[in-house]
């Protein structure tokens, strides 16, 4: 009797040997198994792990290539040490660079309101995707050729595909800040560059001394001035008549640095347009201009207090105010003021906070001799001058002096004559000259005599002093 087939023991869960589980044979010629031991190949002992942090990544624009030249797999002589070559189906492909930037994004400085651009060069960008960032803003500005931010100043443009511009228009401040140039890539690649937005100086009119301030004289008073820009304005100060600024009654400048001018115990000559220059290297620099006003009462000075003149002639009394603000001045002759007339003919020059004023009284009358009086008045007070006019008698000619000898007058004119006080002749009549001799000092040479005549009724002759060297003879006739 046949003895039944015993069935074959196996664990329970192992799978029947089969073709299909049966191990596959490695048909790759032993060359290539020396070429390629492990490398794409799965063991026991090391399988095939993927990078999970630098995955395989494919040139899109590039995508594996034959390698026409040694398509049967890597040259005699030995494996490719980068590992830029795959070896495939009896067949080599190569892998093409991925992107990468050629140069750096340069900082740019622009002036506020101009245009800016900011480069990126690509090398090898195939099918992926630049993108522009503000990162201060967080806002994404471009991706490839279309503009995502909200914001019609920006736009981008590129160079065959290489060179991508960030053109910003019209560059206001909230535009500075870093830029992100953005590929990408996985994982991303991207770097980055500065937008410097330089604004010129502006002078802060409500944080600055008005244009126009009012001081009471012998007071302190600081002047002060505020800027903005970038980088931060340096401020300056300066007279505007081009004098001298004095900070402490003893120092003197042309100059002076910082926001602010003290000025201590101010007078009247420092009364003018204070100038403050705000400059940042950034053009142009702005001043401010501020008037400052010296307050004080009148004050009146009279170069003449006592004026004689003949009847019949003109004659101009002065007068010469000081005062701020600016003052009333006038002419008062017995209590009554003086308008301009045929008779009164008035003249008023101002300088800053000087008047002149000048009183030109015509064909003198005995009613016109007397005290005139010269009246300056402003809000802080009140002054006055007096001039007394008189008369004095006219000469009917003019003097002349004679010499009696040969050559007296010569010589005597040659030794000089030295007058030491004025004479004033009135340029109209022989009639209605005015005549004063006084204190001629006369070197007279030795046998010279000298005599004067004055065919009137008047002489005046006043403290005549003669230095001669020799005996001399003076005859006077009237």
């Amino acid at each position: 009797m046949p003895k039944p087939k015993r069935k074959s023991r196996r664990a329970v869960g192992t799978p029947e040997t089969t073709p299909e589980h049966s191990p596959v044979k490695d048909k790759r010629s032993p060359e290539t198994r020396r070429l390629l031991p492990s490398t794409f190949t799965s063991t026991q002992e090391h399988p095939l792990e993927v990078n999970q942090e630098h995955p395989l990544e494919v040139n899109q624009e590039h995508p594996l290539e034959v390698n026409q030249d040694h398509p049967e797999g890597y040259p005699q002589g030995g494996r490719s040490q980068d590992l830029s070559a795959i070896y495939r189906r009896g067949k080599m492909f190569t892998l093409t660079e991925g992107p990468r930037f050629a140069e750096p994004i340069p900082n740019v400085t622009v002036a506020l309101g101009r245009d800016a651009s900011l480069p990126c060069v690509v090398d090898n960008l195939g099918n992926y995707k630049v993108a522009w960032i503000h990162i201060d803003r967080q806002m994404i500005l471009t991706i490839h050729r279309h503009v995502i931010a909200r914001v019609s100043r920006f736009s981008v443009s590129h160079d065959n595909h290489k060179t991508w511009l960030l053109n910003v228009n019209q560059v206001q401040q909230e535009d500075r800040g870093y830029y992100m140039c953005q590929v990408n890539t996985n994982p991303m690649i991207s770097q980055v560059g500065y937008l410097q937005v330089v604004v010129p100086p502006n002078i802060v009119d409500s944080e600055s001394t008005p244009s126009s301030v009012a001081v009471r004289e012998n007071q302190n008073v600081t002047l002060t001035c505020k800027a903005e820009g970038l980088p931060t304005p340096k401020l300056s100060w300066r007279r505007e008549d081009g004098q001298p600024i004095v900070i402490d009654k003893k120092t003197k400048v042309m100059i002076q640095e910082g926001e602010q001018l003290n000025l201590t115990r101010i007078t009247r000559s420092e009364m003018g347009a204070y100038l403050c220059i705000a400059s940042n290297s950034v053009p142009p620099s702005v001043s401010k201009r501020i008037i400052l006003d010296v307050e004080f009462s009148p004050m009146i000075w009279v170069p003449n207090q006592l004026v004689g003149a003949p009847s019949g002639t003109d004659v101009t009394i002065e007068c010469n105010t000081e005062a701020y603000p600016k003052a009333i001045s006038y002419w008062v002759y017995e209590g009554i003021m003086l308008l301009p007339t045929k008779k009164y003919i008035t003249d008023i020059q101002e300088n800053s906070y000087r008047t002149y004023m000048r009183l030109t009284v015509r064909n003198l009358t005995s009613k016109d001799f007397g005290s005139y009086r010269c009246i300056s008045k402003n809000s802080l007070g009140e002054t006055e001058g007096s001039i007394r006019l008189y008369e004095i008698p006219s000469p009917s000619l003019a003097p002349r002096t004679t010499e009696m000898g040969s050559h007296a007058g010569k010589n005597a004119l040659k030794a000089g004559v030295l007058p030491r006080s004025t004479t004033t002749e009135s340029p109209k009549t022989p009639s209605t000259s005015t005549t004063t001799m006084s204190n001629f000092v006369l070197p007279v040479s030795s046998g010279h005599r000298i005599e004067a005549y004055w065919p009137g009724t008047v002489l005046l002759l006043t403290t005549s002093f003669f230095f001669h060297s020799g005996p001399a003879v003076l005859s006077i006739h009237t």
